[in-house]
């Protein structure tokens, strides 16, 4: 990173520099009022062409992935001695980079006030038959099949004979007609329901979003949804193709103490208690029920499905819990605009990870590739933005925390905003990027949502890359990382990944090594920093929306959502009558 500031600049904005000859040269002119220099040939340098490789370091990359994942941060909890660590960290990486801190009082940080709730490990979930057959008993201790949890603050919640209602996707969506819970009082019972929505297990595209998650396929609204239904109880089954992760991305991210949001309220829109249960449990009650559970789920996806009892099960739970109130932090640092300071381009990336569980030989869950990735590439992109020169516009550069407790730290700013957003251009979240090296292509998560993907469109040209969507739609990450929670606030935001198409390897590798990762290290310790990791496709990604932003940072731009998405009509208002 040698280049001078007021050179790349330069050579970034396509202006000419005047060489102090050309100036002597056009000062003796005028002094002289003849003709005798004539019409002199301006003696201007060529601007230079940028060289995004040398603004953005992959030794730099390299260094803050392998600090952030290292065992020394304890897996990067928030409200954690590791997580303290790692927002100590960020903001002497953020000044070092040169960046103004953007936070509250003249600081890195926004504080973030988040309940932490601990279940007792004798905290009990229990499901019988109608002759008292025990057909699931577990304790907080046990993950091999369930695990449950509460959002009411209260410290203590008991359940008795909870009946259990299967009420298919547990979807209410007015839009597409659909509503699971119609003629039903779930008071007193305990519903259970599928994961993803129907349109995934019909492939119709006329259905929800076809193949596409949509938000009504993500379990934070389903446990949400049964909330406002007033249900005892919630249950939502997994599996692994639905859910797009196994069984043991549930077990371990439900361990340990679970971070929320503080509830004045004290959860009163909750149910009592929330939970999952794997498919062979699932199948297991529901022959004990007398219910064939194919059956059931091929109906639950058909328009006019009504819920159904599941016979003489009952559940009963006793949830003992210590609650904590812990501050967290996002971490903000920026580069203000030199012409309209008051207009944002926002970078994201969430810190936080799930921390330490205490169980195992490797019990440390040290994020590498989610999301020291981005954390350490939103922080290299700064420091380009530093030595590139400050752009017209201001840019922020935001690592969240609690995106893994349910994209808490991006909701409390969405919510909390430091900086209004409705003067926020536009967003780019970066959010676990694969080291499987550069590829021809990149991935647009919730490809067809904004005019953003045209400038992408047009810088990949540049390279010979292209936009690819997201081959796993059906997962539903355009609802799973931390720019929805400002996209749903109307700021149009792009959420790219790396791309699978290898440069040399080809698209089976990537593919490949996207899937060996779900697998195997996706939210498990496995996810680990390794020497031998191919950083030039993170220093691809990162060149790549360096470049867009800094061109939007440099622009009057001010792209949209496109005609149609979910979120324009929102937008639109929030810019009326302000250009």
């Amino acid at each position: 990173m040698t280049k001078t500031a007021a050179t790349t600049k330069t050579a970034l904005m396509g202006k000419p520099v005047l060489t102090n000859k050309t100036a002597l040269m056009a000062t003796a002119c005028a002094a002289l009022l003849l003709g005798a220099c004539g019409p002199a040939t301006p003696d201007v340098e060529e601007p230079a062409e940028v060289d995004h490789a040398a603004l953005i370091s992959t030794t730099d990359l390299g260094r803050r992935i392998e600090t952030l994942s290292g065992d020394d941060f304890m897996g990067r909890a928030p409200g954690t001695q590791g997580g303290q660590m790692t927002l100590d960290y960020l903001s002497a990486e953020m000044e070092a980079a040169g960046l103004a801190p953007m936070g509250e009082n003249g600081t890195y940080f926004q504080t973030v006030r988040l309940s932490e709730a601990t279940l007792s490990p004798d905290s009990t979930l229990r499901i019988e038959g109608g002759g008292g057959d025990v057909l699931l008993d577990v304790d907080a201790s046990q993950h091999d099949n369930a695990v449950f949890w509460t959002k009411k603050t209260a410290a203590e919640h008991r359940l008795d004979d909870s009946e259990l209602v299967f009420v298919g996707y547990g979807t209410v969506a007015p839009e597409f007609g659909w509503n699971d819970y119609a003629g039903l009082d779930v008071t007193g019972k305990t519903v259970v329901m599928l994961v993803n929505d129907p349109g995934f297990a019909t492939k119709d595209d006329a259905l929800f979003g076809g193949d596409a998650m949509t938000y009504y396929g993500r379990w934070t609204y389903k446990f949400e949804e049964a909330g406002r239904q007033g249900a005892d109880a919630a249950i939502v089954i997994h599996q692994t193709e639905p859910a797009s992760y196994p069984w043991e991305v549930v077990s371990g991210s439900w361990t340990g103490p679970q971070l929320d949001v503080v509830r004045t309220d004290g959860g009163a829109d909750r149910t009592v208690m929330e939970g999952w249960i794997d498919e062979d449990t699932a199948r297991r009650l529901f022959g004990a029920a007398g219910l064939d559970f194919d059956t059931l789920a091929v109906e639950a996806s058909t328009q006019g499905f009504e819920p159904v009892a599941m016979g003489d099960l009952t559940l009963d739970a006793a949830l003992d819990q210590q609650v904590a109130t812990v501050e967290s932090a996002n971490v903000i640092g920026g580069v203000r605009g030199t012409v309209r300071p008051d207009e944002y381009v926002l970078y994201m990336a969430h810190w936080d990870h799930l921390g330490n569980n205490g169980v195992g030989e490797d019990h440390i869950y040290n994020g590498a590739v989610d999301n020291a990735t981005g954390t350490a590439a939103i922080i290299e992109i700064g420091e380009a933005f530093v030595e590139a020169g400050a752009p017209e516009r201001t840019a922020l550069f935001m690592a969240v925390t609690a995106e893994e407790s349910g994209l808490l730290g991006s909701a409390y700013y969405a919510a909390n905003p430091l900086y209004p957003l409705e003067n926020t251009v536009a967003g780019v979240n970066i959010d676990a990027v694969l080291p499987v090296g550069e590829t021809k292509d990149m991935t647009v998560i919730g490809f067809g949502s904004s005019e953003l993907e045209d400038r992408l469109g047009d810088i990949l040209a540049l390279r010979d890359m292209r936009i690819e969507p997201d081959t796993n739609a059906s997962a539903g990450y355009f609802y799973r990382s931390d720019h929805i929670s400002l996209a749903k606030r109307g700021v149009p935001m792009l959420y790219a990944d790396g791309g699978t198409d290898h440069v040399t390897k080809g698209t089976a590798y990537g593919e490949d090594f996207a899937a060996e990762y779900t697998e195997l290290r996706y939210h498990k310790p496995a996810d680990e920093y390794d020497n031998s990791w191919d950083l030039s496709g993170i220093k691809q990604v990162t060149e790549i929306l360096f470049e867009l932003g800094y061109d939007l940072a440099d622009s009057e731009d001010w792209p949209n959502w496109y005609d149609g998405n979910e979120f324009r009509a929102l937008r639109d208002e929030q810019r009326s009558g302000m250009e």
